[in-house]
């Protein structure tokens, strides 16, 4: 869990086309891969990007260490000439990416990568996996926290994620995604999140009674008391035990920052309003109600609809592991290999499926926001293209050109959304804070229209290509026709 280098976190057909590489000509030939997705994970109207840190942290250690290629000598696949290049093995390219937190759409680079092709080619696998992860976390949780209409939701997944790197990155994509804290320690001393958790079932049935587990809690911990109430009887005697306790504190003119009780069973909605009539009678206006128990954001809109009187949500298991929707789908594709004279050649996938034809050449994405600062498209273009806010722009839809939308000067603004991470094999980008992230998040999400970001059927943002690039495009597609190359 703790050895930073992941050079072998690798699919071993990365390190066979890195020697069938060393062995041709075309060893240290310039390339650019892409990273992207196709489709929004849930049938969300867009995703949230993470995972960039823990990119940066891979590509500055990679090396082969000698355990590492004797390991590779051992699987009788590898000449010694390519052992002995990986000796010296290290990053010398250039990356760029999307910034964590960012909003992101299908079919957009989120990560170019610019390099030698042994070199692109090896961090492939990786980069996928680091920000495949984070990735569907952090839109899994910005979900989440959407349906808590401005509630705090916590994450409180760590004993259901799938090991221990599972629990520990996705807590810190959840965290970039919105919640306000985790029950995750070890998430908390890794990156400075907030840490948050109470008691369980446990702890009341350890004593002879509820109230006096109540009671031995508020002792310890009077300035944030929040009571489990559904060990025994929710209504009937967790919630008047735990009213006794808060009168007694009051009692003794102690008032918590925070108190309240916490439901993990039961009819949620119902438990909420008669427990809040409970508090609310007994002169408890400010206690929270807290509930968990397999929420996920489907559940939470649900019980906001039913009138439900919980405001701060504990999120486990669906959250964590993004139970509805386990992969995320981001791929990694050849998109330009640049010639002896330096220029960049594009390249294009081919497939029956159109969604799978990539986009080729050096790209970049401008994002444009329409007159009340809301994402109206994102624009992949040319490296060498620009655009301004003082010209008309031309949106269509690359797939139906013949939908189009002219926007005038005035009635929009842009900018570029990727940012340069590492120039030569420098890491030239220093990443913000777990907390900043969050911020950022937040804040982008709010340059969407409700309309996108409504739980079902959403609204898509269009994400378009200049003019030259689909005309690059579409003469790489008609050069392939008449070539009679078949689709894969």
């Amino acid at each position: 869990m703790d050895r930073q280098n992941l050079t072998l976190l690798t699919d071993l057909y990365e390190l066979t086309m890195m020697q069938g590489y060393f062995k041709n000509e075309n060893a240290n030939r310039t390339v650019i891969f892409d990273m992207f997705y196709r489709t929004n994970p849930m049938e969300s109207g867009y995703a949230i990007m993470a995972g960039l840190e823990q990119v940066i942290d891979y590509i500055k250690n990679l090396r082969f260490e000698a355990e590492d290629i004797e390991y590779l000598r051992s699987l009788g696949i590898f000449r010694d000439d390519f052992l002995e290049y990986l000796k010296n093995f290290r990053f010398t390219g250039s990356i760029w990416s999307i910034p964590e937190g960012e909003v992101i759409f299908p079919r957009e680079p989120i990560v170019k990568v610019m390099a030698p092709i042994m070199q692109a080619q090896l961090v492939e696998t990786a980069l996928l996996n680091i920000i495949n992860h984070q990735s569907l976390i952090a839109t899994k949780t910005s979900r989440v926290c959407y349906a808590s209409r401005g509630d705090g939701v916590m994450e409180f997944g760590l004993r259901r994620a799938q090991g221990p790197d599972a629990g520990i990155y996705g807590a810190r994509a959840a965290m970039i995604g919105g919640c306000i804290g985790t029950s995750n320690v070890l998430c908390g001393q890794l990156f400075d999140v907030p840490v948050k958790g109470t008691n369980a079932h446990s702890w009341v049935m350890s004593f002879p009674d509820e109230l006096t587990a109540f009671r031995k809690y508020a002792e310890i911990y009077p300035d944030s008391c929040l009571l489990i109430a559904d060990t025994y009887d929710s209504l009937k005697s967790g919630v008047p035990n735990a009213i006794k306790v808060f009168q007694e504190l009051k009692d003794k003119g102690i008032h918590p920052k925070q108190y309240g009780v916490r439901f993990d069973s039961g009819d949620l909605a119902y438990l909420s309003k008669k427990a809040r009539k409970m508090l609310d009678d007994a002169g408890f206006p400010d206690a929270i109600i807290s509930a968990s128990n397999d929420l996920d954001e489907f559940l939470i809109d649900s019980l906001k609809a039913q009138g439900a009187k919980i405001t701060s949500w504990g999120v486990g298991t669906n959250l964590i592991t993004s139970k509805d929707w386990p992969a995320f789908g981001g791929v990694y594709k050849l998109a330009a290999v640049q010639d002896e004279n330096g220029t960049f050649i594009p390249k294009i996938k081919l497939s029956e499926n159109s969604e799978k034809v990539t986009n080729p050449g050096n790209k970049k994405i401008y994002r444009i926001y329409d007159e009340e600062k809301k994402v109206k498209a994102d624009l992949i273009c040319l490296e060498e293209e620009t655009f301004t806010e003082d010209s008309e722009i031309l949106l269509f839809d690359p797939h139906e050109p013949w939908k189009k939308t002219r926007l005038k000067p005035g009635q929009f603004t842009l900018r570029e959304i990727m940012i340069p991470v590492f120039k030569d094999g420098r890491c030239i980008y220093t990443s913000p804070s777990v907390m900043e992230m969050r911020d950022f998040c937040l804040k982008e999400l709010d340059t969407l229209w409700d309309e996108t970001r409504r739980l079902v059927n959403p609204h898509m943002i269009y994400v378009d290509l200049s003019q030259k690039l689909y005309d690059m495009k579409i003469n790489l597609l008609n050069e392939m026709s008449v070539e009679g190359k078949t689709f894969d």
